[in-house]
């Protein structure tokens, strides 16, 4: 498995925000991942990309593991964090230039490969405004372009298409399925829809436990998935 999540707990104080996550993910595969605000997402993608330490258990990424190997199990990794933070007085065009510097590229290979991400997430005309400057969907273009850049066997999402409008939505998904073939990608999201639209399976998590594992259809079965999401996050038993 390319990333696989072990028994994953975090702990802040008294309140346990993670409870136990285990799953993995494949080359080839989409996940949705799914929950309620504070079900625990988040937390879990930061400690899978090595972002934030766990309480206990680990992840690993391309048979490295997060802990122990963390600088070989994040060259595996693109990661679009919770909001696409970015140096704001930075552009995109010297942002990129200075994820690439972090990332190792060879300087003959970078003019290439941040025109190509440019043109991939379509940030073409903002490319020398600073990052403050710009929307909220472009910065989360950006963002997405920083994750991309290094061409990661693992890709990790959080919130990939949130502020942005519907055609740019549907571009970023079409990305998305372009890519899925050669790498295993993981994505939060509170957009149902985003699920049946990418996603080759769905994980719910809700008080920092997974509750549902499947595909898109088995999930859509038991009923509209809004619906289904409902019941199954408020612990209905009806939707087993």
């Amino acid at each position: 498995m390319m990333l696989q999540i072990q028994n994953l707990t975090k702990d802040f104080g008294s309140l346990r925000a993670v409870d136990g996550v285990s799953f993995s993910v494949d080359k080839g595969e989409v996940l949705g991942f799914l929950g309620p605000n504070g079900a625990g997402k988040s937390t879990t993608m930061k400690m899978a990309t090595g972002f934030l330490s766990p309480t206990s258990g680990t992840a690993s990424i391309c048979g490295h593991d997060i802990l122990n190997a963390p600088l070989a199990a994040k060259r595996c990794i693109g990661y679009l964090p919770e909001g696409a933070p970015a140096y704001p007085d930075m552009t995109p065009e010297s942002f990129l230039h200075f994820i690439a510097d972090i990332r190792g590229i060879a300087r003959g290979d970078r003019d290439a490969l941040i025109a190509e991400v440019v043109r991939k997430v379509h940030i073409e005309h903002v490319m020398h405004q600073r990052i403050e400057t710009l929307s909220k969907g472009y910065k989360r273009r950006v963002g997405l372009a920083q994750a991309i850049l290094h061409d990661p066997q693992v890709l990790v999402m959080d919130e990939p298409t949130d502020g942005l409008d519907p055609n740019q939505k549907h571009e970023v998904r079409k990305l998305i399925r372009s890519m899925a073939k050669e790498k295993a990608i993981v994505l939060s999201t509170h957009i149902l829809e985003e699920v049946e639209a990418v996603c080759t399976r769905a994980i719910i998590i809700a008080r920092g436990r997974v509750l549902f594992d499947g595909t898109p259809e088995q999930l859509t079965s038991q009923g509209p998935i809004d619906e289904v999401f409902r019941r199954i996050t408020t612990g209905d038993r009806t939707a087993a």
